[in-house]
């Protein structure tokens, strides 16, 4: 009853009549767009902008395009007068023409002694040692064509150097190889050395009869033998051994070895001047070994 009383007062106190609004001023109504902008497009972007990071200061240098040049302060200057830096050179023109050096002349090696090597081989034979010396000429006939000084044959010494040509040199090395070594064995421990008793001299003949005849000795093609010296001090001598039991037999075996390679072969049984030695000589112009 009392909440009936309330609404009648209420309703009493209303207003004598309903406000109309006012009506809302007419505008001309804006044209409708014809490209209307993608919505999902505009959120994309928003968002776009919201999400991406901001770049760290060290990532922002790293992915510059081009590497920057580190300049590089210069050093204290030491001196006064010492330059504070380092001049460049500037880049040469390139029409510049470079001149070029002329070529240097070829420098001719030095002609090697003629028929000797580095060590000590002469006569194109590693196994004859000794040195190459100036020719002789004279007195008279004498004389040496291709003189050389011989000091050892196959490993052999001589007891002196013999001074010959290189076609007698060879002659000796060979009947030395061939003649000597195998004949002498393991006797007395084997060859130690020759007795030279005779090499290059001036003069004539000796021992032969008829007119005097310029020696092949005179010429540097003879060599004479008087010993064959054996490792334990001993040796085979010609004057006392050339009939002398198995000493004898070898220096006939040598004697006889020796023809072939030289031109001459004399012996105690030539005659009396080659009684204690052996004679042996490249003489030209034969066609085969005299051997007495």
């Amino acid at each position: 009853m009392v909440c009936a009383l309330a609404a009648g007062q209420a309703h009493a106190a209303g207003p004598d009549a309903t406000l109309r609004p006012s009506p809302r001023p007419v505008t001309e109504a804006a044209p409708a767009a014809t490209d209307a902008a993608d919505p999902a497009a505009t959120i994309d972007s928003d968002i776009t902008e919201v999400l991406r990071p901001v770049l760290r200061p060290d990532a922002a240098i790293s992915v510059a395009t081009a590497p920057t040049t580190r300049r590089i302060a210069p050093s204290a200057v030491l001196s006064a007068l010492a330059p504070r830096a380092t001049e460049r050179p500037e880049v040469r023109p390139a029409a510049f023409a470079t001149r070029e050096a002329p070529p240097a002349a070829p420098v001719p090696a030095p002609a090697p002694a003629p028929q000797q090597s580095a060590r000590g081989s002469i006569c194109d034979d590693p196994a004859i040692i000794g040195e190459v010396i100036a020719d002789i000429d004279g007195p008279g006939q004498c004389g040496v064509d291709g003189a050389v000084r011989v000091r050892s044959v196959a490993g052999v010494p001589l007891s002196e150097a013999a001074t010959i040509d290189c076609t007698t040199a060879r002659a000796l090395r060979s009947w030395v190889t061939n003649g000597v070594v195998p004949a002498v064995g393991g006797t007395g421990g084997g060859v130690a050395s020759l007795q030279i008793m005779g090499h290059y001299t001036c003069r004539n003949r000796v021992g032969a009869g008829g007119p005097a005849r310029m020696s092949e000795h005179g010429m540097g093609r003879a060599v004479d033998i008087g010993a064959i010296r054996l490792q334990n001090g001993q040796e085979i001598s010609v004057l006392r051994d050339w009939n002398n039991g198995s000493a004898g037999q070898a220096l006939k075996a040598m004697w006889q070895a020796a023809c072939g390679p030289f031109g001459t072969v004399l012996g105690p049984n030539a005659n009396a001047a080659h009684r204690d030695h052996f004679h042996f000589d490249t003489a030209r112009g034969r066609s085969s070994s005299y051997c007495r």
